[in-house]
């Protein structure tokens, strides 16, 4: 009945609400006072090495916290990083050092998943974005999501506007959070797959920069291995430029470019080009929300010692 799913709707709500609400910046300041200050020198220096790290830990959280909450599922060896979505996943191997390192001074106490919240923050501030402060107290997951479940859970490249303002609501983000953490696009490469049928089949694009796209990424087949940055005006700087290019027609992805393309974000897009302050400050707010996606909480999962394997 029509009442039945309300109710067990509202269930799920009012449950993650209340996961959502343990969550606190102050949870480690007994337990690890040191976890945020380790896991910031872990990461700026991993960007310091390669600027392409920043977006690669973003891109972690990302993953995770769209696949079942955030809960560093993505983090088990097998099952979702198998999954095609995942297969070009990078970053690993910064958060198994953080981890160790926190190992060392706070034995099972900094959750795997809290890693990833802190890592993707301190990614975008070593990049030049904006910082916020990332809510705590995760725990990680014992399972991982099965790949079906990844595939119906990240949307591809290949999405509509309408895709991605309903996949984006389904998780409690609105077109305006959803605009903001597109920007995350900011930083960071795509493959040529990725991007192929954009240059090739959309007319939506500069023509110019669709040309100069595929002279490294070819028709039909091939260039798995090519990579081309999502914002070629500051390709390794968080900021704004994002959305100037959208406006400019140069989206190197479908679903970038659905999001100015005559539809109902062309003004936050326009908002966001004009303002680096505004997007700072939304892609803040929304990366918060997208943080307090069904958290495990309390006695929830556990503290993993190794982010790759189950205790």
């Amino acid at each position: 009945m029509a009442c039945a799913s309300c109710l067990s709707l509202l269930l799920v709500l009012a449950m993650s609400s209340a996961a959502s609400a343990q969550l606190s910046s102050t949870f480690y300041d007994t337990s690890c006072p040191k976890a945020l200050a380790t896991i910031k020198s872990a990461v700026d220096a991993a960007v310091a090495q390669e600027a392409r790290m920043g977006a690669s830990l973003l891109r972690l959280h990302f993953h995770d916290c769209f696949v079942q909450g955030c809960d560093a599922s993505v983090l088990l060896a097998g099952n979702e990083q198998n999954a095609g979505p995942n297969l070009s996943l990078r970053g690993f191997n910064v958060i198994d050092s953080i981890k160790t390192q926190l190992e060392a001074i706070c034995k099972q106490t900094v959750s795997c998943a809290d890693i990833l919240a802190v890592a993707a923050r301190d990614s975008v501030v070593a990049l030049g974005g904006p910082s916020w402060t990332v809510l705590l107290g995760r725990r990680d997951s014992t399972t991982a999501a099965s790949s079906t479940t990844v595939m119906n859970s990240l949307l591809p490249p290949s999405s509509s506007l309408a895709q991605l303002i309903s996949g984006y609501g389904n998780l409690g983000l609105n077109p305006t959070d959803m605009v903001a953490l597109s920007g995350a696009h900011t930083i960071g490469q795509a493959h040529c797959p990725s991007y192929r049928a954009h240059i090739y089949s959309d007319t939506n694009i500069n023509q110019a920069f669709a040309t100069s796209l595929k002279a490294s990424c070819p028709a039909g087949s091939g260039g798995a291995a090519v990579l081309a940055p999502l914002d070629t005006t500051t390709p390794t700087r968080f900021d704004n430029a994002y959305f100037s290019n959208l406006l400019a027609q140069k989206g190197l992805l479908h679903s970038d470019q659905e999001l100015f393309n005559g539809g109902s974000t062309d003004n936050i897009v326009r908002s966001f080009a004009s303002s680096a302050s505004a997007f700072g400050s939304a892609f803040a707010t929304a990366m918060v929300k997208m943080g307090n996606i069904s958290p495990k909480t309390g006695s929830q999962g556990q503290v993993r010692t190794t982010c790759s394997k189950v205790n």
